[in-house]
């Protein structure tokens, strides 16, 4: 009797969650599908030369290599950013497929909220933002023979920021796609760069510590602007570890410590309008408080064929 009662008491919650109408799943379902559609026309525009930032990366790495062939692993590592083979893209159709399994995600809303930024993030001229970073890097090791792009300079930049000069790289520092905090046996969190990238430290004074890094950095794309769509709840939750972290440490000596992300740098110029409209990247992690928002923005953004096409037209423009 007790077992029928339980089946039945089942049956009722599945009508009763069907009958609140919860679209969320679908809605999951729909980004999902018109996500791996930009993705295959993000992939397409790299090969084909139609995202200019990735076209300049692979120019600049070109002229950089003739002036510092010493740099050449290191620089080619920088240029696979410039196709489908990069670390940013490759993080796309990862996170992409850890949306397929609803356990990565504390609930719906966080996994909702997931594709949706993954939708933003494939976009085209969003993507062409984002490789400003990798781009500026370059930039800045040919000793003031190549211009930076979608950002002022980097003594203009240091001079509005207040911020110290972290040494070749520093824009790639905090970006979960290069490298990652870790903890050092003092227990303060330093940068430790992926693979080839760890060429940067032969670069730099020294490790780049968190604690002095939190306050002393300058402008990037990521840090600054991408980081809301280009960070995924996993990363999000180890950004905030080492940072309580650190501000527990802190505590403990009476002294206070901010964020990183808690005021946004000064730096860039000429960025898109998905740039623009970006939330700050003090809000990632942060979960949906309603289904209303993703009604709003999935009833915008769902006819892939005319956004897309859109930034299409935009991103070739800038060529």
């Amino acid at each position: 009797m007790a077992g029928m009662l339980m089946r039945v008491l089942t049956v009722l919650m599945v009508f009763a969650l069907a009958g609140c109408g919860d679209d969320r799943p679908e809605q999951i379902a729909k980004y999902q599908q018109l996500t791996q559609q930009r993705l295959d026309t993000l992939s397409n525009m790299l090969n084909d030369g139609q995202v200019r930032n990735a076209n300049l990366l692979k120019q600049y790495v070109q002229v950089l290599e003739k002036q510092k062939p010493e740099l050449s692993p290191l620089l080619n590592e920088l240029a696979t950013d410039a196709t489908n083979r990069g670390p940013m893209f490759t993080s796309l159709t990862r996170r992409l497929t850890d949306t397929q399994n609803a356990a990565n995600y504390v609930d719906l809303d966080q996994q909702l909220a997931e594709v949706e930024n993954l939708y933003q993030a494939a976009d085209p001229s969003l993507f062409n933002d984002m490789l400003s970073d990798p781009l500026n890097v370059v930039a800045d090791m040919s000793d003031g023979a190549l211009a930076r792009v979608n950002s002022i300079s980097r003594e203009a930049a240091a001079l509005a920021n207040g911020s110290e000069d972290f040494g070749a790289g520093s824009q790639l520092v905090g970006n979960p796609a290069y490298g990652s905090w870790q903890t050092g046996s003092n227990g303060m969190s330093f940068w430790a760069w992926y693979g080839m990238y760890s060429m940067f430290s032969n670069l730099t004074r020294g490790p780049i510590g968190y604690d002095r890094w939190s306050s002393r950095r300058n402008y990037s794309y990521y840090n600054d602007v991408g980081r809301y769509r280009y960070t995924s709840p996993k990363q999000a939750r180890a950004q905030t570890q080492t940072y309580e972290r650190t501000k527990k440490q802190f505590s403990s000596q009476g002294k206070k410590f901010d964020s990183p992300y808690a005021k946004s740098r000064t730096g860039s110029t000429s960025l898109s309008r998905q740039s623009s409209s970006t939330p700050k990247a003090s809000s990632t992690g942060r979960t949906a408080s309603s289904k209303s928002k993703f009604r709003s923005n999935y009833s915008k953004d769902s006819s892939f064929r005319n956004s897309s096409s859109r930034t299409t037209r935009g991103v070739r423009r800038g060529k």
